[in-house]
């Protein structure tokens, strides 16, 4: 049952990227009228610090983890 739920999520993701690569339209004309593209930078920062910290809280669960297991 989860295998199939699975396999038609990752089908439906790969079938409608444009989903995944919207943006807000006011952000965008924003970004896209700006010359300098300093507010450009800043958000693309943002981004990054925004999709890095769950990456580093899982990889200090599994350390957790991996301690606790070790003998």
């Amino acid at each position: 049952m989860y295998k199939k739920l699975f396999f038609l999520l990752v089908i439906f993701t790969f079938l409608l990227p444009e989903m995944g690569t919207a943006q807000c339209a006011m952000c965008r004309a924003v970004l896209e009228s700006e010359e300098s593209g300093r507010a450009a930078e800043g958000i693309n920062n943002g981004i990054v610090y925004l999709m890095a910290i769950p990456y580093v809280l899982v990889a200090g669960l599994f350390y957790f983890i991996y301690r606790k297991m070790r003998p």
